[in-house]
């Protein structure tokens, strides 16, 4: 590691959370603010109405869900899908929340 690396690449990131359900993060971003793995629901779950006034879909239906990456923004105080910038799949800084 050299000494500008304070931490671990995208790789690794993505086995914390998907392998030993950690949650990472990294230094340059607002303290508090964190990735996870969200886990896929193969045998589906009944969606709520947020999901069906945005899918058309009826409320309670049964949906599968395939699994994805949330982030949590401290300043909201809420979650959002995470889509990683190319600097964020590229940094060598990833660390344990």
């Amino acid at each position: 590691m050299s000494e500008q690396q304070v931490g671990h690449d995208i790789g690794w990131a993505i086995r914390e959370m998907r392998d030993y359900s950690s949650k990472v993060t990294r230094p340059t971003w607002i303290p508090g603010t964190f990735v996870v793995f969200q886990k896929a629901y193969p045998q589906g779950i009944p969606i709520n109405k947020n999901t069906a006034d945005a899918t058309g879909i009826p409320e309670g239906t049964v949906c599968k869900f395939l699994p994805y990456l949330m982030i949590y923004i401290p300043s909201a105080q809420s979650f959002r899908p995470f889509s990683a910038l190319t600097e964020d799949l590229l940094a060598l800084d990833w660390v344990k929340a």
